[in-house]
């Protein structure tokens, strides 16, 4: 059974950096061929798709994605993580992270990423609330 766990900062100052960890257990995030996504829940909105990283270490981001956002991960920790350089209070959401086919990654990113379905696991969600 995989299971993913969110970790951060519960409440982030304007424009300063936001760092989330996902941290998964009972697999690898170097299985092939599945890929990691982050996923963002404001308040009173759906879901939004933000990016992913692969079995084997490539990235993938949402097109309407404001740039100096990424993903990274460490293997020998089986953790991956979500910076954002500056964020604003329109950035205030619950955080998830999923796991997801690859192959469904690379159909639906130039779109709205997965949809909810289509990811077999996913984290509890972190709440993050940018304060102005």
């Amino acid at each position: 059974q995989v299971q993913l766990q969110e970790s951060g900062p519960g409440l982030v100052k304007n424009s300063q950096m936001l760092s989330l960890t996902c941290t998964v257990s009972g697999g690898s995030i170097t299985t092939s061929y599945y890929a990691w996504s982050w996923i963002r829940q404001p308040p009173g909105k759906g879901l939004e798709w933000m990016g992913a990283i692969a079995y084997d270490g490539s990235t993938y981001y949402s097109p309407s994605l404001k740039s100096g956002t990424s993903i990274s991960r460490d293997t020998s920790k089986n953790q991956f993580s979500l910076q954002l350089s500056s964020v604003t209070p329109e950035d205030t959401a619950v955080y998830y992270c999923a796991r997801s086919d690859l192959s469904t990654v690379i159909a639906t990113m130039t779109d709205q990423g997965p949809a909810s379905n289509e990811y077999d696991y996913w984290g509890q969600g972190t709440q993050v609330t940018v304060s102005s």
